[in-house]
């Protein structure tokens, strides 16, 4: 994974989505093609997480740990990786280095 991404084409809403108070927040941005994506940060904190559509969330810096719903296990992540979540379904995540990442969405 390189450590900027280019994407064409794009239109970001500049309203920062902010989520637990202030301990995660990203930017929704929207490809050509109509794709929905965001970037932001997560600080250390452990935090919980709905999702309507299927997600992929790619990091970029940091450190966490993982806890899909219905699962009792955690999975670690940093740098380079990036985790699935189904749509409809909720995880866990525990930040102990602020996560940097891109959301990709569908």
């Amino acid at each position: 994974m390189t450590e900027t991404s280019t994407y064409a084409n794009v239109t970001l809403d500049p309203r920062a989505n902010v989520y637990f108070d202030g301990k995660c927040v990203s930017h929704t941005f929207h490809l050509a093609d109509g794709t929905r994506k965001s970037a932001g940060v997560i600080l250390p904190a452990t935090l919980a997480f709905g999702t309507a559509a299927p997600e992929v969330m790619e990091l970029h810096t940091g450190a966490c740990r993982v806890r899909l719903a219905g699962s009792e296990d955690w999975v670690s992540y940093g740098a380079g990786d990036s985790f699935s979540v189904p749509g409809d379904s909720s995880f866990d995540i525990e930040v102990t280095e602020p996560v940097s990442y891109v959301c990709h969405y569908g």
